[in-house]
């Protein structure tokens, strides 16, 4: 047969398919969405490869299976639609064998997409997160977050392997039975996001807020009493003890007028006037002395109502009233404005924009936006009796007119908190970052073990729309002695393993060192996306972070004990989407253990209200890396290189050091491996010790400045 009659096309809408008889090449084309699958097609059975050729009957969309007696016993047809397309495996009448199709090839996307999934499965136990270009066994799909575009696809025996802007590699293994029509295939799924979970769909614009922001605010221990002296105090101990691990912003909670006792209904939020006793030298002021500090100064502003009655008179005709002409309250404010009366949303832009720009506030928390019920405005404004009291009473979108006026008042370039931030709702269009739980603390009370409950709930809920469509705010991760050790660990790592921003609340000069350390081991926060795009509605005692860097990849595993008593955790590799056969190295985070090399399954007990963190590395018959202290990540931020150098014995790495900070850095040594010295960059105290019977080798670093440092370990 000539190379010609061994080709054979087939178009359905968008989709090109060919195949090339001669080298069994299959390449699928999408020519809408530019996207290509192409690799080998091959079927076996009884340990006999079949050839797949071109038909030998009139029928043009199908190919043959031909056994090994060149006859044909089987067909592979295409079906497809403008987003599907799938190829169906059909035995010829009476034929009877079984066998196993095989795909393996490639797939182009887009760049700056990642693999994922999106097809839950019933009684899953781990949540799925990823940092670089993270695979799993588990992910079915691909994902592009500036599109948001993605491919599903679907086969048994599916593996998608990261290569780098925007190639997989591809492969399925289906077991085709007797008398039977087994599918693989793909779909396109355009506004996967959009038309799902979020209609006002637009992706983080990274230039504003490259990550999640982090900071500090005063509400959850001060509460409402904070004063402008009170904030820059807790100010000076963040510059010194979290400053230099990158914490970001300074936010400023309760400076209204009459703002210094709650109900927030009662605060003067429309005034632009500071409450004098707290803050005397005014809001400029107290950004200008924040900014002098280095962090960039927030603000927490309500512009949905106010509790200023004289505000209220002179403006009566901003405000909404019932039909006996009593205004309407809600939980921002005893007077409430009409989102459809020009001139308060104009007055609503102009302070937003003297806030950001006169007085140079960088972060704004707004809140009073959405929560549980009628009390804030986006339930507020959808009630029939409110819409009727409208200026416009057919405005259908009166709560995202006031979205849209909170950016435009603060800028272009202003980070947006907002406070509740519902992915539904058009706030996801304009803001960046979302506040996806209630108060982490009631009002004048300490934080306990039911809020940090619910903190965690919220993320395992809210998750998979994180650095994708907001930044998730848990609200403030509390380390305080309020709360046990087990359980300021197990906040720390709900709040930063998922990598959600990260602001703290907790009297600084108050915590213990030990305390303080939790912080700074969030610090900064790393880019982290969720690998499982679908919300989760129980609390999953399995959380996988999958971290992937160009000279290394492996597994931070936490496991939760969300009960009152001590109990035993476990995962499988395979439910982590890992190589169920391989041997693997864990080594837990909180407790500094090695817990050896682990096949198959790990168990472990974790304490009541706890969790410990296992880094998960496969392996090798060489030193490895095993875990860094300085992040709870265990390397994902610190470490920049590493390489073995197997010929002269040494291991070359280099990370990130944090001034005056000590980073621990652990390796396992195989039997007949020992250190016989080390190496590090100028100016860098290094030493090192082993443990575990000479199997662990701890490096520790220490450098004058915030700088990279390169080391080596020497072996003999």
């Amino acid at each position: 047969m000539n190379l010609i009659a061994a080709l054979f096309t087939l178009v359905l809408g968008p989709w090109m398919i060919s195949f090339d008889e001669n080298t069994s090449q299959l390449t699928i084309k999408n020519q809408e969405q530019a996207i290509e699958v192409q690799g080998k097609l091959s079927f076996e059975s009884e340990g006999k490869i079949w050839k797949i050729g071109l038909p030998r009957d009139n029928v043009a969309r199908r190919l043959a299976l031909i056994s090994p007696q060149n006859s044909v016993q089987g067909y592979l047809s295409f079906q497809g639609d403008p987003n599907r397309i799938e190829f169906l495996v059909h035995h010829r009448t009476r034929q009877f064998y079984s066998g196993k199709l095989r795909f393996e090839g490639d797939v182009q996307f887009k760049k700056g997409s990642f693999a994922c999934r999106t097809k839950p499965v019933k009684g899953e136990r781990v949540l799925s997160l990823g940092t670089g270009a993270s695979d799993s066994a588990l992910n079915d799909s691909l994902f592009c977050d500036q599109l948001d575009l993605l491919v599903q696809f679907f086969g048994s025996g599916l593996k998608i392997d990261s290569k780098g802007n925007g190639l997989y590699g591809l492969s399925f293994e289906g077991a085709i039975e007797q008398a039977s029509e087994s599918a693989f295939g793909l779909q396109i799924m355009e506004h996967y996001f959009k038309d799902r979970y979020v209609p006002y769909y637009t992706p983080i614009d990274r230039k504003r807020c490259p990550s999640a922001p982090t900071g500090w605010m005063s509400w959850n221990l001060y509460f409402d009493k904070a004063t402008a002296e009170d904030n820059l105090a807790e100010a000076r101990m963040g510059k010194k003890y979290l400053q230099p691990f990158g914490l970001e912003f300074w936010s400023i909670e309760s400076w209204q007028g009459n703002s210094d006792q709650l109900p927030v209904s009662k605060f003067y939020n429309l005034d632009r006037e500071a409450n004098e006793k707290q803050f005397p030298k005014g809001m400029k002021q107290l950004a200008d002395d924040i900014r002098a500090l280095g962090f960039r100064p927030g603000l927490w502003v309500v512009p949905y109502g106010t509790g200023n009655e004289e505000f209220y008179k002179k403006h009566k005709d901003w405000f909404l009233h019932d039909k006996k002409g009593n205004p309407l309250r809600t939980w921002a404010g005893l007077f409430t404005p009409d989102p459809t009366n020009e001139e308060y949303i104009a007055h609503m832009i102009k302070t937003l924009d003297i806030q950001s720009h006169e007085w140079g506030y960088e972060f704004f928390k707004v809140d009073g936006m959405s929560g549980s019920g009628p009390g804030y405005c986006a339930h507020f404004y959808e009630m029939p009796s409110v819409r009727s009291q409208f200026k416009d009473p057919n405005c259908k979108n009166a709560f995202e007119i006031t979205v849209n006026a909170i950016r435009k008042g603060i800028g272009p370039d202003r980070v947006f908190l907002a406070c509740q931030g519902h992915a539904t709702g058009p706030e996801a269009a304009v803001a960046d970052a979302s506040r996806i739980g209630s108060d982490i603390v009631h009002p004048n009370k300490p934080v306990g073990w039911n809020n940090l409950m619910q903190q965690a709930g919220r993320t395992l809920n809210q998750i998979f729309t994180h650095n994708i469509v907001f930044f998730a705010d848990p609200d403030t991760l509390l380390v305080n002695e309020a709360l046990s050790m087990e359980e300021a660990r197990l906040s720390t790592t709900v709040v930063s393993l998922p990598g959600q921003m990260m602001f703290s609340g907790d009297k600084l000069a108050e915590l213990p060192m030990e305390r303080v350390a939790l912080l700074q081991k969030t610090l900064p926060v790393c880019d982290i996306h969720p690998m499982n795009l679908y919300p989760y509605f129980e609390m999953l005692p399995v959380w996988n972070l999958k971290v992937d860097r160009n000279f290394l990849d492996w597994d931070v595993v936490a496991l939760f004990n969300w009960t009152e008593k001590n109990d035993k955790v476990k995962f499988d590799f395979a439910e982590l989407g890992l190589d169920s056969k391989a041997d693997y190295l864990l080594y837990e985070y909180w407790t500094n253990q090695f817990k050896g090399s682990v096949h198959g399954s790990f168990e472990m007990e974790v304490p009541a209200h706890g969790v410990r963190l296992l880094a998960v590395h496969r392996k090798q018959d060489v030193p490895q890396f095993l875990s860094s202290d300085r992040h709870i990540t265990q390397g994902a931020v610190d470490l920049t290189g590493l390489l073995m150098n197997r010929a002269e014995k040494k291991l070359e790495g280099s990370v990130k050091l944090i001034a005056n900070h000590k980073t621990a850095l652990r390796f396992y040594l195989p039997e007949n491996w020992e250190i016989k010295g080390i190496d590090a960059s100028k100016n860098v105290k290094a030493e090192f010790k082993t443990e575990e019977n000479g199997r662990i080798a701890v490096l520790n670093l220490i450098a004058p400045k915030n700088a990279e440092s390169q080391f080596v370990l020497k072996f003999k």
